[in-house]
């Protein structure tokens, strides 16, 4: 049997700068406004953030001053800018894998409280094996009137027991209650130990928190041109969430990029190790 890795990646300000404020500055609406203004008072009247900001973009969708459409968010995911190297660092990550084992498997996921429409259609989305995020409604006419599926905080592990037990692809869909069916652990697909959790932000540290409990790996990025997102990224260091701590960029010899190649690395000879002792 062969052994899998699972590189795990949130997206927005992981993968990519915020895919959900270039949509709407695209369409002419001031992205900070749009958080600072509309998204954030209504935490005060006890809304979760992410039903918060798909809520006043639906609203600004049935009012047209935002072409909340499907196709209009395919294709503004196509179009959507990346960190530096993203798509470049899974071509070197599989490489790494296959010269330390060749007996092991590198895969790659995405959990994500952005738009799934959008990050489907990305030009690095063929990459990964699952993609989950927030999902939109849309009646007849094309627009979107209700969030089907919202991802957020705690709602991010649940994405990563379907990893560890295999639920993933088009036959794990519509069956929101396997992910709670007992499975034995000789039976787990990928364990958490042998995952790797990507991410920058406050919805993330459930997974930062199960990963690390579990012996998996918890890696923070930020983005440097937003030193106020550097902070936050900063406090999981601080508070001992995550492992490790880097700018958001993938180029070839960027310290991000050097540190997940050991870190795969690292995997693949453990697991070849525990492997070797296990036939002695």
């Amino acid at each position: 049997m062969r052994e899998i890795i699972a590189v795990v990646f949130d997206f927005d300000d992981t993968l990519a700068p915020d895919t959900t404020s270039g949509f709407i500055s695209k369409h002419g609406i001031d992205a900070e406004d749009f958080w600072l203004n509309q998204v954030n008072p209504l935490y005060a009247e006890d809304w979760d953030p992410v039903p918060a900001y798909l809520h006043k973009m639906i609203d600004a969708g049935q009012m047209n001053r935002l072409p909340l459409s499907k196709s209009e968010l395919e294709k503004w995911g196509a179009e959507a800018p990346l960190h530096e190297g993203t798509d470049t660092i899974f071509k070197r990550l599989r490489a790494a894998v296959e010269d330390t084992n060749s007996n092991a498997i590198l895969e790659f996921y995405v959990i994500s409280s952005g738009i799934g429409d959008v990050l489907r259609s990305t030009k690095i989305a063929h990459e990964f094996k699952d993609i989950w995020a927030s999902e939109l409604h849309y009646d007849e006419g094309g627009k979107a009137i209700f969030p089907r599926k919202i991802i957020s905080f705690t709602d991010k592990t649940r994405y990563l027991f379907h990893i560890q037990k295999g639920l993933i692809g088009k036959s794990s869909r519509g069956k929101p209650l396997d992910v709670n069916k007992k499975i034995d652990t000789e039976d787990l697909r990928i364990p958490f130990s042998n995952m790797i959790f990507v991410g920058d932000g406050l919805t993330d540290v459930p997974c930062f928190s199960l990963i690390t409990k579990e012996k998996g790996m918890a890696i923070a990025v930020y983005d440097k041109h937003h030193l106020k997102k550097w902070d936050r990224a900063y406090q999981f260091i601080a508070e001992k969430r995550v492992s490790t701590l880097y700018s958001a960029n993938y180029a070839d010899g960027s310290d991000l990029s050097n540190f997940l190649v050991m870190a795969v690395r690292n995997l693949a000879q453990r697991i070849a190790f525990s492997k070797s002792t296990f036939r002695i």
